[in-house]
């Protein structure tokens, strides 16, 4: 029996460019032998929901436990090179900042990754597009199994959602999550998610945030 859209799976993973460098992976090994960084513990994710690269998402509906080879074209994996996120910026908005922007440089622009392409005079060309947009990667997954605790199902979305996984019961069809004041609103929007892929009605008990 093949796995199905809104089944979770329990995945290891290994991406390498078609030159054969690693770029992301979540088995220990591979994380030993290179420079990436990554958590060497199994990925629980929701089949269809976003929750991984699109092409891999695809891929293995319908599969079963085992191990694949896929090959990604950019559509499939991380998008085409989009000249418009290629932008000038002035060279005082890094000085400002104490930065030094040199070509091959990456900085963080509020969360978004830019890479400098060159200077000239007062002026910098960054690059936003993906360091992985436009190239084909490759990936191996070995699909350790299709999870069924609801448990673990719940600690999985809530690690996508917020990074975090709040504390919670489950009352019949209830999920009760133990939520920080602050973070209550944000929780809240994603009702309709729990119940569309859980089918439980989300209930938020709002607690104070722990002190370090």
């Amino acid at each position: 029996m093949g796995l199905n859209k809104k089944d979770f799976v329990k995945i290891e993973f290994t991406g390498r460019t078609k030159e054969g460098d690693v770029f992301d992976s979540n088995v220990k090994e591979i994380l030993e032998k290179t420079n990436v960084k990554g958590y060497p513990k199994p990925f629980v994710f929701c089949l269809g929901e976003g929750m991984f690269i699109k092409g891999i998402d695809e891929f293995l509906i319908g599969k079963d436990v085992g191990e694949y080879d896929v090959s990604l074209k950019p559509e499939e994996a991380f998008g085409k090179r989009d000249p418009k996120l290629i932008q000038m910026i002035q060279k005082k908005e890094f000085i400002k900042h104490n930065l030094n922007p040199i070509p091959g440089a990456v900085f963080n622009f509020d969360g978004k990754i830019a890479k400098v392409l060159t200077v000239s005079g007062g002026s910098v060309m960054i690059d936003f597009n993906n360091p992985l947009a436009g190239k084909e990667v490759d990936y191996k997954i070995k699909v350790l199994e299709k999870v069924e605790d609801l448990n673990e199902k719940i600690e999985a979305l809530n690690d996508f959602l917020f990074r975090k996984n709040f504390e919670f019961e489950i009352k019949d069809k209830k999920l009760i999550m133990k939520v920080p004041k602050e973070a209550v609103k944000f929780v809240e929007m994603f009702k309709d998610k729990y119940k569309e892929i859980l089918n439980l009605n989300l209930y938020i008990e709002e607690i104070e945030e722990k002190k370090q």
